[in-house]
């Protein structure tokens, strides 16, 4: 005769994921992207930055559009 083992219930989920991340794992790429955004909007401060000014010109652009928009 074997003896009856007892499992223990699995607790109820509530459906969503629960993934915790460490404040640098969204930190870091931020600050990442904002730096490179700022350096694209602003070329003067990228010194090694050389070659065609045709796209210099295409973010001066976007950036004059942006600054100068419509109400």
């Amino acid at each position: 005769m074997s003896a009856r083992t007892y499992t223990r219930p699995r607790p109820a989920t509530s459906g969503r994921v629960d993934i915790r991340l460490p404040w640098w794992a969204l930190a870091l790429p931020t600050l990442a992207f904002v730096t490179l955004l700022l350096l694209i909007l602003n070329p003067v401060d990228a010194h090694a930055a050389g070659g065609d000014p045709a796209i210099t010109q295409v973010f001066e652009h976007v950036q004059h559009t942006m600054l100068h928009q419509a109400p």
